[in-house]
């Protein structure tokens, strides 16, 4: 039997997003973002939720920090917000806006946090949009390098871990298409499907001008992240067969060979391009080049997985639908999935061939059904069955020997859920949107004790 412990040095985590928290979405001189704008149309979002008010966060950071302590948590992952810092997108740096992460990143160091800042999720500026459609132009990458160098100059003294863009095809593939109106912001129908390729391709170059921005404006030696979720094939079974299928149709699950392939490979996919024929956006010269910079580790946001059986056909693959009664959390694409923590994983290293590059697990967590008991206890212990599995999961690529150096839990709290609003809870404190009360779920006692004991309990 195993117990499941962690090396000493494993880092233990939570992770949330600007939007999704801060709220004061209209102070210290910030500008709408995308989402903004978007959460404000009629019909966009679950029951005509926005993130005006949110966790209120930007108020409330120093208890939240104090939450933290309790979790036991020495590393925290959160977001800055563009157009909080600057609000036209390009341009001027709003420094009442620089202060308010300023105080946050002070806070979190006087009590031993260690921050993880991510430059991108999801809220570019309106401006942007705007004056020339956000991710359909190339001058976002450009704009994106500056904001990441104001930034990175202004906090670089007292921050050393930086993440680039968060899920790529999330803000891309999600919030542009063809045939319908995108659920995601800035929710941008466009005449093509190269046009969406197009889109991920300049998210690409901003990561990679982004990585040469930190890296310029850092005053110390620092650690550069991008935030990626590949969506994680499972072989049916560990034959040879299921495996080798398994780790062919990753070239092509969603767009995995169009993002996480020349980010790491300097090359889309082979099979991808193939697919793709005339969708395939336009590469200038010196963009792989640009795309694919050395990077200190990979973070990866893994959630679940499909399953991939070998077959007899063209592809050598085919892809299974899930059984009638297979368990889902809260949310439609929610299935239980755990083995899909390793194999991502293991994909990295032996798909995309980097078996030395460091991973974080960014972000991994589940909705549930949260619900008061009689005596104000959140009782969540599917939340608690769904993360003690995948981070046993997450131990036995740890135990074969895969460079995975740390885990953040998705997310510290209930939060703004995108276009399901305030309808469906990943957090592991309950929160309560009328007066912003915070209440430690029964996953909150679990996952501090699994930090306590450096192993899955």
């Amino acid at each position: 039997m195993t117990s499941y412990q962690f090396p000493s040095d494993f880092l233990w985590g939570a992770a949330t997003s600007a939007y999704q928290i801060e709220g004061a979405a209209n102070e210290g001189g910030r500008k709408p973002s995308v989402w903004d704008v978007f959460s404000a149309r009629r019909g966009r979002v679950l029951n005509g939720d926005t993130g005006a008010i949110a966790n209120d966060h930007y108020h409330r950071y120093e208890s939240d920090v104090e939450w933290m302590v309790r979790l036991g948590i020495q590393h925290y992952r959160f977001s800055i917000s563009w157009s909080r810092v600057i609000p036209d997108g390009r341009g001027q740096v709003n420094e009442v806006g620089m202060d308010f992460y300023r105080r946050l990143v002070d806070c979190l160091l006087a009590k031993g946090i260690t921050p993880h800042i991510t430059l991108f999720h999801w809220d570019s500026p309106q401006a942007l949009e705007t004056k020339y459609g956000s991710w359909r132009s190339r001058e976002m990458a450009t704009d994106f390098a500056d904001y990441c160098t104001a930034v990175v100059q202004r906090l670089g003294d007292r921050v050393t871990n930086w993440m680039t863009l968060n899920e790529i095809i999330c803000f891309t593939h999600l919030g542009y298409d063809v045939l319908q109106t995108p659920q995601h912001a800035p929710g941008t129908r466009v005449p093509r499907r190269k046009d969406v390729w197009q889109t991920s391709h300049h998210a690409l170059l901003a990561h990679g001008l982004g990585c040469q921005a930190i890296r310029a404006a850092s005053p110390q030696p620092c650690s550069i992240v991008l935030v990626d979720n590949p969506s994680i094939t499972v072989p049916l079974t560990e034959s040879p067969e299921d495996i080798a299928a398994a780790q062919k149709a990753f070239h092509v699950n969603w767009a995995n060979g169009g993002i996480i392939f020349p980010v790491l490979t300097g090359a889309y996919s082979e099979i991808q391009w193939e697919q793709l024929g005339n969708d395939a956006p336009d590469i200038l010269p010196g963009d792989l080049e640009t795309i694919h910079q050395p990077l200190d580790a990979l973070g990866l946001n893994i959630y679940t997985g499909i399953y991939v059986r070998a077959t007899n056909n063209a592809q050598g693959y085919e892809f299974l639908d899930y059984a009638k009664g297979y368990p889902r959390l809260n949310m439609p694409w929610l299935w239980l999935v755990p083995d899909a923590l390793y194999w991502g994983i293991r994909h990295i290293a032996e798909v995309l061939q980097r078996p030395e590059l460091p991973l974080l697990i960014t972000e991994n967590g589940c909705a549930a059904q949260d619900e008061k008991t009689d005596k104000g206890e959140i009782l969540d212990t599917d939340r608690i069955v769904y993360l003690r599995e995948y981070l046993r999961s997450l131990h036995r690529a740890v135990a074969e020997g895969y460079p995975v150096r740390g885990y953040f839990a998705w997310s510290l709290m209930d939060n703004f859920e995108w276009s399901w609003g305030y309808e469906h809870r990943f957090g592991l404190l309950y929160n309560d949107y009328r007066t912003q009360q915070r209440t430690p779920k029964a996953s909150f006692h679990w996952y501090a004790e699994c930090i306590r004991q450096n192993r899955v309990v």
